[in-house]
C-alpha cells in the first residue's frame, strides 16, 4: 500500500498536467479564433467605410459648381443671386455645425446619423431642380448645408472610433482618397451627361450616389465603433471629460479656427467663380469644362490625402499645412493670368494640393488638440463652423465683388486673404504633433 501510495501520483499528476495542458490550449485556440473573427469583422466594416467615402459625393467641391452653373447658364441667375444660393449651405452650416457635433459624441448609432442626412441632400437636390423659385433653392441648399456638416464629422468620428487615435492618421488619409477617388469618377460620369444628356441628369447622378450611401453606411457592423474612442473620451481611463469652456480657452484650437476661416474664406469661391466664368452664362456653354476643372482637382487629391495622411508625423502638421496655403495663393493669382479654359483648367492642381492636405490635417490637428477631452465631435464642428462662415463669406462677398468690378479682382482679393492667412498661421499657430504622443 505504501508503495501504491507513492507510485499513484507519479501516475496520475502527468495525466492532469496533460489535460489541464489541453485545456489551456483549447480555450487559447479559442480565444485565436475569436480575435481572427474580430479582425475579420473589423475589415468587413472598414471595408464598408471605403465604399462610404467612394460614394459620398462631395456636395461643395463636385455639385456645387455644377449648380452654379446651372443657376448661371440654365435658368440666367445673375452672379449676386448665385452667390446667394451657394452661401445658404455654409450658413446653415454655420448655425448648426457646432451642435451637430455635439450631437454626433452623444450618438450611439452614428451609420444611422450619416443615412438620414445623405438622403436629405438627395432629396434636397430634387428639389432644385423640380422648383424654379428662389425661396425653392434657398430652402433646399440650407436642408443641404444643416446635412452636410453632420455627415463629415460622423465619418471622422466611425473612423475614429473603428482604428484609434494612433491609426487615426493613415484612415483619414484613406477616407480622403476614397472620397476624392469618388468625386473624379463622379465629376467625369458628370461631365458627360452635363454635355450630351442635360445638366439636369448631373444632379440625378447625386440622388443615386445617396442612395447606395445610405446602403453602403448600414454595412458597417455598429458594435466595431466604440464610442468612447470616437469621441476622444479618457475619462474611463481616469481622466476627466472636459468642460466646453475650457475647450474655448484654448489658445492653439483658437488660433487653428481663426486659420481655417481665413483658408477657406480665400478658397472657398475660386472653383464656383472659374465655373461661372468658363459658362460665360450662355446655355450651350460646354460642362465638359467644368467637369474638366473637377476632375484635375480630385485626381490630385487622391495621393496627395493619402501622403499627407502618412507624412504628418515625419514632417509635422505645420509644415504641411504652410504648403496648403502657399498652393490656394498660387492658385488665386494665377487664375488672373488669363481667361483661356485650358488654362484655368490647368490651374486646379493647386486646388489639389491645398484640398487634399487641408482636409486631411483638419480632423488630425483636431484630434491631437482634443485627445483625452471627450470633445473631439463638438471641437470638429466648431472647426467646420469656421469653415463655414469662411465659405459663406467667400461666396457672398465675391458674387458682389465680380459683378462690380472683374474677375480679375475677384481673384485678386482672394489671393490677398490667402497671403494674409499664411503669416498668420506661420506666427500664431504652434506644431500640434507632440500633443497626438
Amino acid at each position: 500500500m505504501q508503495l501504491l501510495s507513492k507510485v499513484t501520483p507519479y501516475i496520475f499528476i502527468p495525466q492532469q498536467t496533460i489535460m489541464m495542458k489541453k485545456f489551456k490550449q483549447k480555450a487559447k485556440n479559442q480565444l485565436s479564433s475569436q480575435n481572427k473573427d474580430s479582425e475579420g469583422d473589423l475589415k468587413t466594416s472598414k471595408r464598408a467605410l471605403d465604399r462610404v467615402n467612394l460614394t459620398l459625393g462631395d456636395v461643395r467641391d463636385v455639385f456645387e459648381p455644377y449648380l452654379a452653373i446651372f443657376l448661371t447658364a440654365d435658368r440666367q441667375w445673375s452672379p449676386e443671386l448665385v452667390g446667394i444660393a451657394i452661401s445658404t449651405t455654409s450658413i446653415a452650416g454655420i448655425l448648426t455645425q457646432t451642435p451637430a457635433g455635439a450631437i454626433v459624441d452623444a450618438s450611439r448609432d452614428k451609420r444611422l446619423l450619416v443615412a438620414i442626412s445623405t438622403f436629405a441632400v438627395g432629396v434636397s437636390y430634387l428639389v432644385i431642380i423640380n422648383f424654379k423659385s428662389l425661396f425653392a433653392v434657398v430652402a433646399s441648399q440650407a436642408v443641404i448645408g444643416i446635412s452636410s456638416v453632420i455627415v463629415g464629422p460622423t465619418i471622422a468620428a466611425i473612423s475614429l472610433g473603428l482604428v484609434g487615435k494612433q491609426r487615426l492618421q493613415k484612415r483619414v488619409g484613406r477616407n480622403e482618397a476614397f472620397n476624392h477617388a469618388g468625386n473624379a469618377c463622379s465629376a467625369i460620369v458628370a461631365g458627360i451627361l452635363g454635355q450630351f444628356v442635360g445638366r439636369i441628369w448631373v444632379f440625378y447622378l447625386l440622388v443615386i450616389l445617396c442612395i447606395i450611401t445610405v446602403f453602403s453606411v448600414f454595412q458597417i457592423r455598429n458594435q466595431d465603433i466604440d464610442n468612447v474612442q470616437a469621441r476622444a473620451d479618457d475619462s474611463e481611463n481616469g481622466g476627466e471629460r472636459a468642460n466646453i469652456k475650457d475647450l474655448f480657452r484654448n489658445r492653439q484650437l483658437l488660433v487653428f479656427a481663426s486659420s481655417v476661416l481665413i483658408f477657406y474664406l480665400a478658397s472657398a469661391a475660386l472653383l464656383p467663380l472659374v465655373s461661372q466664368q468658363l459658362s460665360g452664362g450662355k446655355q450651350d456653354a460646354s460642362s465638359v469644362y467644368v467637369s474638366a476643372a473637377v476632375v484635375i482637382s480630385q485626381l490630385i487629391m487622391i495621393p496627395v490625402a493619402a501622403w499627407a495622411g502618412k507624412t504628418a508625423d515625419s514632417w509635422g502638421r505645420k509644415p504641411l499645412l504652410l504648403v496648403a496655403f502657399i498652393a490656394v495663393i498660387l492658385r488665386a493669382f494665377l487664375y488672373t493670368l488669363s481667361n483661356n479654359p485650358l488654362f484655368l483648367i490647368s490651374m486646379q492642381v493647386f486646388e489639389g494640393i491645398a484640398s487634399g492636405i487641408f482636409t486631411v490635417l483638419l480632423v488630425i490637428v483636431v484630434a491631437d488638440l482634443t485627445q483625452g477631452t471627450g470633445r473631439f465631435n463638438f471641437a470638429q464642428g466648431a472647426i467646420n463652423t469656421m469653415v463655414g462662415i469662411g465659405a459663406a463669406l467667400s461666396n457672398l462677398g465675391s458674387g458682389f465683388l465680380v459683378k462690380a468690378a472683374g474677375y480679375k479682382v475677384g481673384f485678386t482679393a482672394l489671393g490677398i486673404i490667402a497671403a494674409i492667412g499664411l503669416f498668420w498661421f506661420w506666427f500664431a499657430m504652434p506644431e500640434t504633433k507632440k500633443s497626438s504622443s
